[in-house]
């Protein structure tokens, strides 16, 4: 296992750190954890190297960070950095922050955390935590010794992350970032904003939730198979992120047995800098591929919300790029119909009135109320 520095402190992280996002359950039902499989693969892990664990509040309907303190008794809670997460779209009053802060520690039977991050932050649920306070509640953690390094998981636009990473002296930022998301969210431009404000870098969604491992389009499957040097999609995607030295450690939520001792092995020349110009143009060539499958040239820079309709426009043409990108179309009409057919609370392509007023403020020229019409006749009536 390789190790990299972390800033702001005298110790090395693993490159491969394990996100306790999608253990093992029982019967496909996400609450239920299948405690014995998922507490041998974290401890696994850990004999094997990894020394950076990541859960999370909400993550398996509540009952992550409790399996994650139970993987972390007779001895392993020594030898790792833990990390969980305040989910600040639900704090409604400041008292709710030192409620859920102690809640945790009690999960996780620990008396102190590794990394503290305020949880997959966005324009909406930063300006309501900042409101009731939760900076100041960082920054006193952290003063008491019940958290060594602080930072926030991230979901927005790159011009909300500016606005985040200016405002407080961080340690950590957590970026969804892969090959095929460099345009999406935070992207390439927060990436080096972070770098640039000498925050670690840790990165989570490295295989996009797997679609970058399971989901290629054929036109990509050829791709590697005809360039990638018998390397799977997966080793690709995961070499092209740990060649940056920016980044610090990269999060793998791993389901199986199987899947981490694959990652571990993909892990063990996790140098940086360690790919050569011919190999950074198969990454290169996979880039190309989904931007001329991409259905929308949209950044997700939500310059064009609020809709005066309710419609998410980013949203939906970022569910509509993944329909045309990847191979999984049925997920993605699946989950459109189920947004499409909400009772309350309706957010979809359908609602616009053509009115216009999105037009003047898209920075890329979209079309948008005709690709709205597209986007909604291709991933509903079709059905």
């Amino acid at each position: 296992m390789k190790y990299r520095k972390i800033n702001g402190l005298d110790v090395k992280a693993s490159v491969l750190g394990f996100g306790a996002m999608r253990l093992p359950v029982i019967d496909g039902d996400y609450s239920k954890i299948n405690e014995k499989e998922a507490i041998a693969m974290i401890r696994h892990a850990i004999d094997s190297g990894i020394n950076y664990v990541d859960t999370a509040y909400p993550y398996h309907g509540g009952k992550g960070e409790t399996l994650v303190g139970k993987a972390l008794k007779d001895g392993y809670r020594e030898k790792v950095f833990l990390a969980t997460k305040l989910p600040v779209g639900r704090l409604k009053e400041k008292e709710d922050m030192e409620r859920i802060f102690n809640e945790q520690l009690k999960k996780l039977d620990v008396e102190y955390l590794d990394f503290y991050l305020l949880h997959a932050v966005n324009r909406l649920s930063w300006h309501n935590s900042t409101k009731l306070g939760v900076l100041e509640f960082m920054d006193s953690l952290k003063k008491q010794g019940k958290v060594r390094q602080i930072g926030f998981s991230f979901h927005d636009s790159p011009e909300v992350f500016k606005e985040v990473a200016d405002a407080y002296d961080w340690d950590v930022a957590q970026l969804q970032f892969n090959y095929a998301d460099t345009k999406v969210q935070a992207g390439i431009e927060s990436f080096n904003y972070a770098h640039e404000k000498g925050f670690n870098i840790i990165v989570m969604e490295p295989l996009k939730g797997g679609t970058l491992a399971n989901n290629l389009s054929d036109n990509l499957k050829k791709h590697f198979e005809e360039k990638g040097s018998g390397r799977s999609p997966v080793e690709w995607a995961f070499r092209w992120l740990y060649n940056f030295p920016e980044v610090k450690v990269i999060l793998s939520g791993m389901s199986t047995m199987e899947q981490l001792e694959d990652n571990l092995r993909i892990f063990e020349n996790a140098e940086p800098r360690c790919m050569d110009t011919e190999e950074l143009k198969v990454i290169e060539g996979a880039m190309k591929i989904l931007d001329q499958s991409r259905a929308v040239p949209c950044t997700d820079c939500k310059y064009c919300l609020p809709c005066p309709h309710g419609v998410r426009i980013p949203m939906m043409f970022n569910l509509y790029n993944t329909y045309t990108e990847f191979g999984n179309k049925e997920r993605a009409l699946k989950t459109y119909k189920g947004w499409r057919e909400r009772e309350e609370g309706k957010f979809t392509a359908d609602l616009c009135t053509r009115c216009g007023v999105c037009l003047e403020k898209c920075p890329q020229s979209i079309e948008i109320p005709d690709r709205l019409e597209e986007l909604d006749n291709i991933l509903y009536t079709k059905q």
